[in-house]
C-alpha cells in the first residue's frame, strides 16, 4: 500500500502554460495498491523504486496518460438522441455539461457538450484529461505491506481506502 501527497499540474495540446489540475495533501492522501492496476501503469513505474520520504518530480505524455484526442470522439448527436419518456429537456443540454449516453448494446460513456445548434447537439466523449501532458510532483507518504484481504479485494481498506 502506498500513500502519496501530489501536486498535479497539465498543459493541454498546443500550449506551454501549466494549470494546477489536482492537489492532494499529507492528511487526505492518495491511499492505492502499488501494482494493482487501478492507476496509469506509468503514473506507477515513475514510483517503482520509492520509499517512504522520497520526493518524486515526473512528466507523463499524453501517450503515457489518456491519449491524444481523438476527433472521431466528438459525435454530432441528433435532439431525440436525448429524449428520456419521448420528450428532449432543453435545460440539460449546456455547453460544459456532462452527460452519460448509452449506445444501443448498453455501454456507457461519459461525454461533455461542445456545441449545441439548431440541429442537435455536439459531445466530446474523449477523456477530459486527454491530449493533456501531466506533471506530478508530490512526496511518498508511506509504504506498508498489503493486507491479504486488500490484495483480494484489489484495494485499500481502512483509513484512506475505498477512496474515490
Amino acid at each position: 500500500m502506498v500513500s502519496l501527497s501530489y501536486t498535479l499540474h497539465a498543459t493541454a495540446a498546443g500550449e506551454t502554460t501549466k494549470k494546477e489540475v489536482e492537489s492532494v495533501s499529507a492528511d487526505r492522501p492518495l491511499v492505492f495498491l502499488f501494482g494493482s492496476g487501478n492507476l496509469l501503469p506509468d503514473f506507477e513505474a515513475n514510483l517503482a523504486d520509492k520509499k517512504q520520504g522520497d520526493g518524486f518530480q515526473f512528466t507523463l505524455t499524453p501517450n503515457q496518460a489518456y491519449g491524444e484526442v481523438d476527433e472521431e470522439s466528438i459525435v454530432d448527436l441528433p435532439f431525440e438522441a436525448f429524449s428520456v419518456d419521448g420528450a428532449v429537456d432543453k435545460t440539460m443540454l449546456v455547453l460544459g455539461h456532462s452527460l452519460t449516453m448509452t449506445d444501443h448494446e448498453g455501454h456507457r460513456f461519459d461525454g461533455v457538450i461542445v456545441g449545441v445548434e439548431d440541429t442537435g447537439v455536439t459531445m466530446d466523449f474523449n477523456h477530459p484529461m486527454a491530449g493533456m501532458t501531466l506533471y506530478f510532483s508530490g512526496l511518498v507518504e508511506e509504504v506498508r505491506e498489503a493486507s491479504a484481504e486488500e490484495l483480494a479485494h484489489g484495494h485499500v481498506h481502512g483509513p484512506g481506502g475505498h477512496h474515490h
